[in-house]
């Protein structure tokens, strides 16, 4: 496990107003292995399928369902999540496979 990582819920909040803004809402932070997208066979395999830029691979959270609509972060930036798996399906960690978010300018 090489870096910490929040997970992050982006839901519509409304404020005092009654407008809708974008809030984030840190549901857990967590070490995970971090893969950047590389030369490998594993990558090769991967590109066909995704546009993702990186893989994580971490401990599965009691009480929280890792879906498309999270967002991780981590000290190298902001990732969306393309797909999630269960690893080996025991239950026990979970592989994302994201892509980093790239503000404009």
């Amino acid at each position: 496990m090489n870096t910490f990582v929040d997970v992050i819920s982006t839901e519509p909040v409304k404020d005092s107003e009654g407008f809708a803004t974008v809030g984030d809402t840190i549901l857990a932070s967590v070490r995970a292995y971090r893969e950047e997208r590389h030369g490998n066979e594993q990558w090769a395999n991967r590109a066909a399928f995704s546009t993702a830029t990186a893989l994580f691979r971490f401990r599965k959270i009691p009480g929280i369902v890792i879906t498309t609509a999270i967002v991780l972060v981590c000290d190298d930036g902001r990732y969306n999540i393309t797909s999630v798996e269960d690893v080996s399906g025991r239950g026990m960690y979970v592989e994302v496979l994201a892509e980093k978010v790239i503000a404009s300018a």
